[in-house]
């Protein structure tokens, strides 16, 4: 489980120990949507990238291959070649956000799927099943994403759902952890704190459910257009109330900066698929900011996307090059920069973790904070 190694401020250097292996937090996972990163990145290319865990969605696999395909196949891990940690989100924001007429009830969800139409019901039990099914070492419980901001008798009314979600995905989890059949028979189940911007709702929410005794606790409904100052206010009322011994982890978060923030403010585990989709646009992050590889003055340019940069794609090839490959719509140009990005925010936790070995972390933060942000 977690181990809280040192702390600097709030500011925690951890270990979370799974089944598929030990994750080093604070840590990044590389989003992994239909079990691949977009842009033509295998399980094999996050190994030589320093990825420690692969996110991976369930509504998506639900849909298409389908969860059942994947557990006659062995699972996740099996699936697509990767061996360290895989966590599964519920599919409740993909719920939310992507499915047409959907119908909330108290048993869960009706919805269309956004592919095909097809009529989907998925609830607190089916969600859980279908992550037991994909075999991931960390699945999410199920929850309802509401939009910010929301009225306040409304985010109430969702939260208390939640929260009865959350009761019985844990039953749900614990029947199908003691199942013959079962792939992975020691799942994490992590909860999810919700509660819009209201702080009081927020707090009561992270008390109610830190007394379920789960095995890591979440934030979500955050990232998704409030101001980022909102968003570190929610995460620093809330942080005192999740348990110190269990992982913290902000969905859905973000920028290299909002990285830094949430560490600072007691964050262990994030995710975004914001390094990956901004790359298959060219938007690239170095240590002295963003560039955009499309602009001209990079035509001629020889040398590679950063000096000393020990990616694949800085290591072989020039801006000049990658930045042709994007003109010529060539696929390898978006996979370079894919993995450049990837590389550069799975280097960042990497030197996050060494500052707080190193009792420096403030000193990183307020070295690094505005320089990453800043375009070129």
């Amino acid at each position: 489980m977690y181990k809280l190694l040192k702390q600097e401020g709030r500011a925690r250097r951890g270990e979370f120990t799974t089944v598929h292996g030990t994750v080093q937090t604070p840590a990044f996972m590389n989003v992994a949507t239909s079990a691949a990163i977009k842009g033509g990145i295998s399980s094999f290319d996050l190994e030589e990238l320093h990825c420690q865990v692969e996110l991976c969605n369930t509504y998506h696999l639900h849909i298409r291959p389908g969860d059942e395909v994947i557990r006659d196949l062995g699972g996740l891990h099996r699936f697509t070649g990767w061996k360290r940690p895989i966590l599964t989100d519920s599919g409740g924001f993909q719920v939310f956000s992507l499915a047409s007429l959907r119908k909330i009830q108290e048993e869960g969800v009706t919805f269309n799927s956004h592919v095909d139409g097809k009529r989907i019901f998925m609830g607190p039990e089916e969600s859980m099943q279908i992550q037991s099914n994909l075999a991931s070492t960390i699945a999410m419980a199920f929850d309802e994403c509401i939009e910010n901001p929301s009225p306040r008798d409304y985010v109430e009314q969702s939260v208390a759902r939640t929260t009865r979600w959350l009761k019985r995905c844990k039953a749900e989890m614990e029947r199908l952890r003691a199942l013959p059949e079962t792939i992975n028979p020691h799942q994490l189940l992590f909860g999810i704190n919700q509660g819009g911007t209201f702080d009081d709702i927020r707090v009561a929410h992270m008390k109610e459910i830190a007394q379920l005794g789960l095995d890591g606790y979440a934030i979500g409904g955050l990232a998704v257009g409030e101001p980022a100052q909102v968003m570190y206010h929610i995460i620093e009322e809330v942080e005192s109330f999740m348990p110190a011994d269990r992982p913290r982890y902000l969905m859905g978060v973000g920028t290299p900066v909002n990285i830094l923030e949430g560490v600072a403010r007691g964050v262990d585990l994030f995710d975004c698929v914001m390094p990956s989709r901004n790359a298959r646009h060219g938007h690239l992050f170095t240590w002295k900011g963003i560039i955009n590889l499309q602009n001209n003055k990079y035509l001629r340019d020889d040398t590679p996307i950063e000096e000393g940069c020990g990616c694949p794609a800085c290591q072989k090839h020039t801006k000049a090059y990658i930045r042709h490959l994007f003109r010529a719509k060539e696929m390898l140009g978006m996979r370079l920069a894919v993995m450049h990005n990837l590389w550069f925010y799975n280097t960042l936790m990497e030197r996050i973790r060494e500052a707080l070995d190193q009792g420096r972390y403030d000193a990183f933060y307020r070295e690094m904070v505005p320089i990453l942000g800043r375009r070129i």
